[in-house]
């Protein structure tokens, strides 16, 4: 009897990914390779990342307690922070982790945006550009909202584009929720949900479409109204800005992109392109500037998200220039360039001098500076948080100005005594660290006047170090050959 042996069942191959999935995971692995390189920025902090450590090591009830105080557009912030230290502990890592991850999030959400509009290519060299724009590697960095803004943005204006063909009740809920997250993060991110009304209108898109925009925009408004109203009594808050701050990098990049938007890009579905990007880039920066000119409200950070419209349509643009001008194996060589040129900024950001000020540093200098028993001083107030990333920096020295602490006074900063008896022990003192950090110097606020005067009648400037962000000086009491103190006319 014979035997017929049937042949093997074929064996199935894996399907490949699609072109979707690798459009929407590559720029996702290039953001988080840019974000962990030098994550550590040397083991140092900046100002705002030592609140970010302070506030949200503090109890949940501390933490709403201080919103009323002061910083409440970053109470939701400050909240989420809390519970992953309580998960994964305090150290850098936990920090600047979450930016790393959103700014992934919002990397791919520009390479789908793009594919949607004008082709997988398309999508693929923004997703790719956005991780690479120099801001975006900064904040990407950074233990601050503005990652996790940026990253809710991009997505709800995913959940916007989808929404605007198929009416779909429950993308314009996914779109509205994502929208006031954000906004509860920043609430300079409602200029966002401004850009997508002025796109939703260039796009001519059907009036029922409007309709329900205006009604989730509605929606958004009303929810972040109360955050907005407590918040504007914290005003002081933003005192410090003086003028627009860095605007160069959002001017430059608002010309280029309305440059490259006179280029015929994609135009896939209701919704062009260039009518998403260009609001979305141009619009919140510009409000802000000339808000500026009554007062000034211009940090560029408060409009990182931008960038996903350079992105979309620089990533565009490169396509159509590859189409029309250049063979394929240039285009890649043009990118592989502008990444090389790209280089020295990147390796600038991972220093500590990138950022406006160096808390670690300054701490270090202080505790070189002083000795055990010594005065500290800071000036401004408000510069208290430039050497409270280690208290071993400062446990020696007595703060001559604190009356109760910020834990205690649930403030960032905490809580001065009256001028009269800063004056007072400052004069019980020999020598006083003081610190001294950018910015104006309110004499007119008796506390500080208090401190400037007794230090220049009784004092003399012994050393001085100077550290990014602030100057450390040793003020040393004046006195005569016979020991007794003598002031300075």
């Amino acid at each position: 009897m014979s035997t017929t042996l049937s042949p093997p069942p074929p064996t199935r191959r894996p399907p490949a990914m699609s072109s979707r999935t690798v459009v929407a995971l590559a720029p996702v692995l290039l953001t988080v390779a840019l974000g962990l390189w030098g994550i550590r920025r040397e083991n140092t902090l900046w100002g705002d990342e030592a609140v970010t450590q302070d506030v949200a090591h503090r109890d949940l009830a501390q933490i709403w307690q201080t919103a009323q105080h002061v910083d409440l557009v970053h109470a939701v912030y400050y909240t989420l922070m809390h519970g992953l230290y309580g998960l994964f502990g305090g150290g850098l890592l936990t920090l600047r982790l979450p930016s790393v991850l959103a700014m992934a999030g919002a990397a791919s959400a520009v390479a789908l945006l793009a594919f949607r509009l004008a082709g997988p290519r398309a999508g693929l060299l923004a997703g790719l550009v956005f991780p690479v724009l120099p801001q975006v590697q900064k904040y990407a960095q950074e233990g601050r909202s503005y990652a996790l803004v940026c990253a809710l943005v991009a997505w709800a204006t995913c959940a916007l584009v989808a929404a605007v063909p198929r009416r779909d009740r429950r993308r314009w809920i996914v779109y509205g929720s994502t929208m006031l997250l954000a906004c509860l993060l920043h609430e300079f991110a409602v200029l966002a949900l401004v850009a997508h009304g002025v796109t939703l209108v260039v796009s001519r898109v059907p009036r029922p479409v409007l309709r329900a925009w205006g009604a989730v925009a509605a929606g958004v408004v009303a929810g972040l109204l109360p955050l907005a109203v407590l918040s504007a009594g914290q005003s002081e808050q933003v005192s410090w800005i003086d003028g627009p701050v860095r605007p160069e990098y959002f001017l430059v990049v608002a010309v280029v992109g309305v440059a490259l938007a006179q280029a015929p890009l994609g135009a896939r579905g209701p919704v062009r392109l260039t009518a998403l990007a260009v609001p979305l880039l141009v619009l919140p920066g510009l409000v802000l500037l000339a808000a500026s000119l009554v007062r000034p409200l211009f940090v560029d950070r408060y409009v990182l998200y931008g960038n996903i419209g350079f992105a979309l349509l620089l990533g565009a643009w490169m396509d159509h220039a590859r189409r029309v001008w250049w063979p394929a194996r240039y285009a890649w060589v043009a990118v592989a360039a502008a990444a090389v040129a790209l280089i020295p900024s990147s390796l600038a950001l991972r220093t500590p001098e990138s950022r406006s000020n160096d808390v670690t540093a300054i701490g270090a200098a202080v505790r070189e500076a002083g000795r055990p028993g010594d005065g500290l001083l800071h000036l401004t107030g408000q510069h208290r948080v430039l050497t409270s990333a280690d208290p071993e920096d400062t446990r020696l020295l007595t703060d001559l100005a604190l009356a109760r602490d910020p834990v205690a006074s649930d403030t960032l900063a905490g809580v001065e005594l009256p001028a009269r008896e800063i004056a007072a022990r400052m004069l019980e003192f020999d020598r006083i660290v003081v610190v001294r950090g950018r910015g104006r110097h309110p004499l007119d606020d008796p506390r500080e006047a208090a401190k400037t005067s007794t230090l220049r009648w009784h004092f003399r400037a012994h050393r001085t170090t100077q550290v990014n962000g602030a100057r450390v000086t040793v003020y040393v009491r004046n006195r005569d050959a016979s020991g007794k103190d003598r002031t300075v006319p």
